[in-house]
Protein backbone atom coordinates (compact mmCIF):
# COMPACT_ATOMS: atom_id res chain seq x y z
CA UNK A 1 0.00 0.00 0.00
CA UNK A 2 1.15 3.53 -0.76
CA UNK A 3 -0.49 6.75 0.40
CA UNK A 4 1.58 9.06 -1.76
CA UNK A 5 -0.48 11.13 -4.24
CA UNK A 6 -1.19 10.44 -7.89
CA UNK A 7 0.34 13.12 -10.12
CA UNK A 8 -1.72 14.36 -13.07
CA UNK A 9 -0.80 17.04 -15.58
CA UNK A 10 -2.26 18.62 -18.67
CA UNK A 11 -1.55 21.61 -20.87
CA UNK A 12 -4.53 23.32 -19.27
CA UNK A 13 -7.64 22.25 -17.43
CA UNK A 14 -9.04 19.48 -19.62
CA UNK A 15 -7.16 16.87 -17.61
CA UNK A 16 -9.53 17.59 -14.75
CA UNK A 17 -12.01 15.29 -16.48
CA UNK A 18 -9.49 12.50 -15.84
CA UNK A 19 -9.18 13.65 -12.22
CA UNK A 20 -12.96 13.41 -11.89
CA UNK A 21 -12.86 9.82 -13.12
CA UNK A 22 -9.92 8.95 -10.84
CA UNK A 23 -11.82 10.25 -7.83
CA UNK A 24 -14.89 8.25 -8.86
CA UNK A 25 -12.91 5.01 -9.19
CA UNK A 26 -10.49 5.57 -6.28
CA UNK A 27 -11.93 8.13 -3.85
CA UNK A 28 -9.35 7.18 -1.21
CA UNK A 29 -6.48 8.42 -3.38
CA UNK A 30 -4.91 11.87 -3.11
CA UNK A 31 -4.15 13.74 -6.31
CA UNK A 32 -1.80 16.56 -7.26
CA UNK A 33 -2.93 18.26 -10.46
CA UNK A 34 -0.81 20.64 -12.53
CA UNK A 35 -2.35 22.61 -15.36
CA UNK A 36 0.11 24.49 -17.56
CA UNK A 37 -2.34 27.32 -18.09
CA UNK A 38 0.43 29.81 -18.84
CA UNK A 39 1.41 27.97 -22.00
CA UNK A 40 -1.87 26.44 -23.12
CA UNK A 41 -2.62 25.18 -25.73
CA UNK A 42 0.00 22.56 -26.51
CA UNK A 43 -2.04 21.44 -29.50
CA UNK A 44 -0.72 24.22 -31.75
CA UNK A 45 2.95 23.89 -30.71
CA UNK A 46 5.82 22.14 -32.43
CA UNK A 47 7.09 18.75 -31.27
CA UNK A 48 10.29 19.99 -29.58
CA UNK A 49 8.38 22.63 -27.64
CA UNK A 50 5.81 20.09 -26.47
CA UNK A 51 8.57 17.74 -25.32
CA UNK A 52 10.31 20.55 -23.42
CA UNK A 53 7.10 21.55 -21.66
CA UNK A 54 6.26 17.94 -20.85
CA UNK A 55 9.64 17.33 -19.20
CA UNK A 56 9.10 20.39 -16.98
CA UNK A 57 5.59 19.24 -16.06
CA UNK A 58 6.93 15.81 -15.08
CA UNK A 59 9.77 17.34 -13.05
CA UNK A 60 7.31 19.42 -11.04
CA UNK A 61 5.22 16.36 -10.17
CA UNK A 62 8.32 14.33 -9.31
CA UNK A 63 9.34 17.07 -6.88
CA UNK A 64 6.05 16.43 -5.05
CA UNK A 65 6.83 12.76 -4.40
CA UNK A 66 3.99 11.30 -6.44
CA UNK A 67 3.72 7.51 -6.93
CA UNK A 68 2.53 7.55 -10.56
CA UNK A 69 2.33 10.24 -13.24
CA UNK A 70 -0.64 10.52 -15.58
CA UNK A 71 -0.25 12.68 -18.68
CA UNK A 72 -3.94 13.54 -19.04
CA UNK A 73 -3.28 15.26 -22.33
CA UNK A 74 -3.83 13.68 -25.73
CA UNK A 75 -1.38 16.07 -27.35
CA UNK A 76 1.44 15.05 -25.00
CA UNK A 77 0.58 11.36 -25.35
CA UNK A 78 0.55 11.68 -29.14
CA UNK A 79 3.56 13.92 -29.75
CA UNK A 80 5.87 13.15 -26.80
CA UNK A 81 5.32 9.39 -26.83
CA UNK A 82 7.94 7.41 -24.93
CA UNK A 83 8.83 10.33 -22.69
CA UNK A 84 7.97 8.37 -19.56
CA UNK A 85 10.00 5.28 -20.46
CA UNK A 86 13.03 6.20 -18.36
CA UNK A 87 11.25 7.46 -15.27
CA UNK A 88 11.78 5.73 -11.93
CA UNK A 89 8.03 5.60 -11.27
CA UNK A 90 5.02 4.39 -13.30
CA UNK A 91 3.83 6.67 -16.08
CA UNK A 92 0.88 6.57 -18.44
CA UNK A 93 -0.54 8.77 -21.12
CA UNK A 94 -4.02 8.50 -22.56
CA UNK A 95 -3.19 7.05 -25.97
CA UNK A 96 -2.93 3.29 -25.37
CA UNK A 97 -5.80 2.89 -22.86
CA UNK A 98 -8.09 4.87 -25.16
CA UNK A 99 -7.12 3.01 -28.33
CA UNK A 100 -7.54 -0.35 -26.59
CA UNK A 101 -11.06 0.61 -25.48
CA UNK A 102 -12.01 1.76 -28.98
CA UNK A 103 -10.68 -1.41 -30.59
CA UNK A 104 -12.72 -3.48 -28.15
CA UNK A 105 -15.87 -1.43 -28.74
CA UNK A 106 -16.01 -1.29 -32.53
CA UNK A 107 -18.06 -3.93 -34.32
CA UNK A 108 -17.66 -2.75 -37.92
CA UNK A 109 -13.98 -1.79 -37.52
CA UNK A 110 -14.61 1.81 -38.52
CA UNK A 111 -13.34 4.15 -35.80
CA UNK A 112 -13.40 7.93 -35.74
CA UNK A 113 -10.96 10.14 -33.83
CA UNK A 114 -11.40 13.80 -32.93
CA UNK A 115 -8.71 15.86 -31.20
CA UNK A 116 -6.48 18.89 -31.32
CA UNK A 117 -4.61 19.72 -34.52
CA UNK A 118 -1.34 18.38 -33.05
CA UNK A 119 -2.93 15.11 -31.96
CA UNK A 120 -4.53 14.46 -35.34
CA UNK A 121 -1.49 15.60 -37.30
CA UNK A 122 0.74 13.21 -35.33
CA UNK A 123 -1.23 10.20 -36.59
CA UNK A 124 -0.76 8.60 -33.16
CA UNK A 125 -4.20 7.03 -32.89
CA UNK A 126 -3.95 5.67 -36.42
CA UNK A 127 -0.68 3.94 -35.54
CA UNK A 128 -1.90 2.69 -32.18
CA UNK A 129 -5.12 1.25 -33.58
CA UNK A 130 -3.26 -0.33 -36.52
CA UNK A 131 -0.92 -2.05 -34.05
CA UNK A 132 -3.90 -3.42 -32.11
CA UNK A 133 -5.95 -4.47 -35.14
CA UNK A 134 -4.73 -3.80 -38.69
CA UNK A 135 -8.27 -4.28 -40.02
CA UNK A 136 -9.58 -1.17 -38.27
CA UNK A 137 -10.15 1.79 -40.59
CA UNK A 138 -9.56 5.16 -38.92
CA UNK A 139 -11.28 8.41 -39.84
CA UNK A 140 -9.91 11.43 -37.97
CA UNK A 141 -10.70 15.12 -37.71
CA UNK A 142 -9.17 17.98 -35.75
CA UNK A 143 -11.71 20.10 -33.86
CA UNK A 144 -9.82 23.21 -32.67
CA UNK A 145 -12.90 25.22 -31.71
CA UNK A 146 -14.17 22.72 -29.16
CA UNK A 147 -11.62 23.68 -26.48
CA UNK A 148 -12.40 27.44 -26.36
CA UNK A 149 -16.13 26.70 -26.51
CA UNK A 150 -15.83 24.47 -23.44
CA UNK A 151 -13.58 26.83 -21.51
CA UNK A 152 -15.97 29.70 -22.15
CA UNK A 153 -18.83 27.66 -20.78
CA UNK A 154 -20.76 27.19 -24.05
CA UNK A 155 -21.70 23.66 -23.05
CA UNK A 156 -25.44 23.48 -22.45
CA UNK A 157 -27.62 21.19 -24.52
CA UNK A 158 -29.35 24.13 -26.19
CA UNK A 159 -26.11 26.00 -27.05
CA UNK A 160 -26.70 26.59 -30.76
CA UNK A 161 -23.16 27.73 -31.64
CA UNK A 162 -21.55 24.64 -30.14
CA UNK A 163 -24.10 22.40 -31.85
CA UNK A 164 -23.43 24.01 -35.26
CA UNK A 165 -19.67 23.65 -34.81
CA UNK A 166 -20.13 20.01 -33.81
CA UNK A 167 -22.25 19.34 -36.87
CA UNK A 168 -19.62 20.89 -39.12
CA UNK A 169 -16.81 18.82 -37.60
CA UNK A 170 -18.62 15.53 -37.10
CA UNK A 171 -20.87 15.11 -40.14
CA UNK A 172 -18.06 13.72 -42.36
CA UNK A 173 -17.27 11.12 -39.67
CA UNK A 174 -20.92 10.19 -39.36
CA UNK A 175 -21.18 9.86 -43.14
CA UNK A 176 -18.14 7.56 -43.09
CA UNK A 177 -20.20 5.03 -41.15
CA UNK A 178 -18.09 4.83 -37.99
CA UNK A 179 -19.59 2.98 -35.04
CA UNK A 180 -17.03 4.19 -32.46
CA UNK A 181 -15.66 7.69 -31.84
CA UNK A 182 -12.62 8.48 -29.75
CA UNK A 183 -12.93 11.82 -27.98
CA UNK A 184 -9.20 12.42 -28.21
CA UNK A 185 -9.08 15.51 -26.02
CA UNK A 186 -10.00 15.64 -22.34
CA UNK A 187 -12.15 18.73 -22.94
CA UNK A 188 -14.55 16.90 -25.20
CA UNK A 189 -16.48 14.83 -22.61
CA UNK A 190 -17.87 18.12 -21.28
CA UNK A 191 -19.89 18.41 -24.51
CA UNK A 192 -20.42 14.68 -24.89
CA UNK A 193 -24.19 15.20 -24.90
CA UNK A 194 -23.91 17.41 -28.00
CA UNK A 195 -21.41 15.11 -29.72
CA UNK A 196 -23.62 12.11 -29.00
CA UNK A 197 -26.71 13.80 -30.38
CA UNK A 198 -24.93 14.75 -33.61
CA UNK A 199 -23.41 11.28 -34.08
CA UNK A 200 -26.55 9.33 -33.15
CA UNK A 201 -27.23 6.44 -30.80
CA UNK A 202 -25.43 3.92 -32.99
CA UNK A 203 -22.00 5.41 -32.27
CA UNK A 204 -20.13 4.52 -29.08
CA UNK A 205 -18.16 7.42 -27.60
CA UNK A 206 -14.80 6.65 -25.99
CA UNK A 207 -13.76 9.04 -23.19
CA UNK A 208 -9.95 9.18 -23.01
CA UNK A 209 -9.98 10.49 -19.43
CA UNK A 210 -12.24 7.70 -18.20
CA UNK A 211 -10.25 4.96 -19.93
CA UNK A 212 -6.96 6.35 -18.60
CA UNK A 213 -8.32 6.52 -15.04
CA UNK A 214 -9.33 2.86 -15.26
CA UNK A 215 -5.90 1.93 -16.60
CA UNK A 216 -4.19 3.91 -13.82
CA UNK A 217 -6.22 2.07 -11.19
CA UNK A 218 -5.12 -1.23 -12.71
CA UNK A 219 -1.44 -0.25 -12.66
CA UNK A 220 -1.60 0.83 -9.01
CA UNK A 221 -3.39 -2.38 -8.01
CA UNK A 222 -0.92 -4.59 -9.89
CA UNK A 223 2.06 -2.90 -8.23
CA UNK A 224 0.59 -2.79 -4.75
CA UNK A 225 0.49 1.00 -4.77
CA UNK A 226 -3.15 1.61 -3.89
CA UNK A 227 -3.84 3.76 -0.85
CA UNK A 228 -5.18 2.07 2.27
CA UNK A 229 -6.65 5.35 3.47
CA UNK A 230 -10.14 4.89 4.93
CA UNK A 231 -11.34 8.44 4.29
CA UNK A 232 -11.45 10.27 0.96
CA UNK A 233 -8.15 11.54 -0.32
CA UNK A 234 -7.17 15.17 -0.84
CA UNK A 235 -6.68 17.12 -4.08
CA UNK A 236 -4.11 19.87 -4.62
CA UNK A 237 -4.28 22.11 -7.67
CA UNK A 238 -1.41 24.02 -9.30
CA UNK A 239 -1.32 26.24 -12.39
CA UNK A 240 1.42 28.13 -14.22
CA UNK A 241 -0.66 31.26 -14.88
CA UNK A 242 -2.93 33.40 -12.76
CA UNK A 243 -5.08 31.45 -10.32
CA UNK A 244 -8.04 33.80 -10.69
CA UNK A 245 -10.90 32.19 -12.53
CA UNK A 246 -9.50 28.68 -12.14
CA UNK A 247 -12.20 27.57 -9.72
CA UNK A 248 -15.02 28.57 -12.05
CA UNK A 249 -13.64 26.72 -15.06
CA UNK A 250 -12.43 23.77 -12.98
CA UNK A 251 -15.93 23.37 -11.63
CA UNK A 252 -17.12 22.72 -15.19
CA UNK A 253 -14.69 19.84 -15.58
CA UNK A 254 -15.02 18.33 -12.10
CA UNK A 255 -18.76 18.80 -11.85
CA UNK A 256 -18.38 20.38 -8.42
CA UNK A 257 -16.88 23.43 -6.75
CA UNK A 258 -13.25 23.44 -5.69
CA UNK A 259 -13.10 24.03 -1.97
CA UNK A 260 -9.40 24.67 -1.57
CA UNK A 261 -6.89 27.27 -2.68
CA UNK A 262 -5.19 27.00 -6.04
CA UNK A 263 -1.42 27.57 -6.11
CA UNK A 264 0.78 29.20 -8.73
CA UNK A 265 3.94 27.46 -9.99
CA UNK A 266 6.84 29.02 -11.87
CA UNK A 267 7.25 26.05 -14.18
CA UNK A 268 10.40 27.49 -15.78
CA UNK A 269 12.24 26.50 -12.59
CA UNK A 270 11.73 22.82 -13.39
Amino acid sequence: MDNRPIGVFDSGLGGLTAVKELLTIMPQESIIYFGDTGRVPYGTRGRETIIKYTKQDISFLESNNVKIIVAACNTVSSVADGIGDNLSLPFTGVLNPTAQAAAAATKNKRVGVIGTTATIRSGSYRRELAAIDPEIKVFDRDCPLFVPLVENGWISEDEEVTRLVAQRYLTPLKDAGIDTLIMGCTHYPIIQHIISEVMGSGVTLIDSGKETASYCAGVLAARGLLSDRKADGDCSFYVSDQVEGFSRIAGIFLGKDIKREVSHVNIDLY
